[in-house]
């Protein structure tokens, strides 16, 4: 099967890493994959680049799709007609700017599959696809008046994310032995609740004396964080550990005892918590997206008290989560059955 998976976007953030997991999977199972990203958006300094990421891993398209929300209508028309060309048998769209290009660009014979990363995307508006993914088993009914078969597209997990070989010396090299560990990993913006995560852990600590809060990640509200960490007397219990990327972000991970997913930012699968739980760390997480199906212990409601008791109660759950290769098998049968739905 060939398929082509379009990405509008420069960044190697959101949905990125799972779109190359998956197309790495699909891959393995002896398919013909590619993904194209946006290709126009060269000054990046906010964010990771996506295409050098991608063309490490041998999956970045070289079809002469420039793909981004940025371009000219006569750019996009450049698009569609690139598109139209090309022989593959599945255009699987990411993003709403790739359905539209999807839409109209289509290949002959291909089959158009769009994948709804969060939950804004489910509106009237959303064109027509053979098949779609949701992040989330709760949103699937949300596509059933379209009468389209739809599946779960569910977190990826990079093998590196592992139960560490010794924790307690890994925290030494981080300089951090002797605590227990609650993380946060996400960008510093409002969406993460950075600021409901301080306050809580100012209530935690009451506690849990000897627990330490690491916070890994960079972004608009980090100063503001740090400002806060600060005013509420909580600067030697706190570690500001900055952005980390590959084998150094995962140290970080396994080093943690537990992990507070207090919100989501554009993807909805989840992928933090599923990678916390691949590292063995503990997961409390809010009721958002795909992190019901993934927490040790819920939130019920985004408030202080309600964080300190999931994080007291000492719950774990005892489901599993699908192998990369498990996920990429349901998602090609997602392509099958949208092939013989056009038949």
């Amino acid at each position: 099967m060939r398929i082509l998976h379009l990405l509008a976007s420069p960044f190697w953030s959101g949905p990125a890493e799972n779109v190359a997991l998956l197309a790495m999977s699909q891959r393995a199972l002896g398919h013909e994959v590619t993904v194209a990203v946006d290709r126009k958006r060269r000054d990046i300094t906010a964010e990771e680049p996506a295409v050098p990421r991608f063309q490490a891993l041998g999956l970045l398209d070289e079809g002469g799709l420039a793909l981004s929300v940025k371009s000219p209508p006569w750019e996009i028309w450049g698009d569609l007609r690139a598109l139209r060309r090309r022989q593959v048998d599945v255009v699987h769209a990411h993003f709403t700017h790739d359905h539209l290009v999807a839409r109209w660009g289509m290949p002959k014979d291909a089959v158009r599959i769009r994948s709804i990363h969060a939950p804004r995307s489910l509106r009237r508006s959303l064109p027509e696809a053979s098949a779609y993914t949701v992040p989330a088993s709760h949103l699937q009914a949300k596509l059933e008046a379209r009468k389209r078969p739809v599946q779960v597209l569910p977190a990826l997990v990079d093998p590196r994310f592992e139960p560490p070989v010794d924790r307690e010396a890994l925290r030494r090299t981080l300089g951090l032995q002797g605590t227990y560990l609650v993380g946060m990993i996400s960008t510093f913006q409002q969406s993460r609740r950075h600021a409901l995560g301080v306050e809580a852990f100012a209530a935690f600590i009451q506690q849990r004396p000897e627990a330490r809060l690491v916070l890994v990640g960079d972004g608009a509200l980090l100063e503001a964080t740090r400002a806060r960490v600060a005013e509420r007397g909580l600067t030697g219990s706190v570690t500001f550990a900055g952005y980390q990327q590959g084998a150094d972000f995962t140290k970080w991970l396994q080093a943690l005892d537990e992990v507070w997913i207090l919100g989501l930012g554009n993807d909805w699968s989840a992928r933090a918590a599923a990678q916390a739980r691949a590292c063995g760390v503990r997961v409390v997480a809010v009721k958002e997206g795909a992190l019901p199906e993934l927490a040790d212990a819920q939130v019920e409601v985004p408030t202080v008290e309600a964080v300190v008791a999931s994080a007291l109660s000492g719950a774990r759950a005892s489901t599993g989560h699908p192998t990369n290769e498990r996920i990429a098998k349901d998602i090609l049968a997602l392509y099958e059955r949208a092939a013989e739905s056009r038949r």
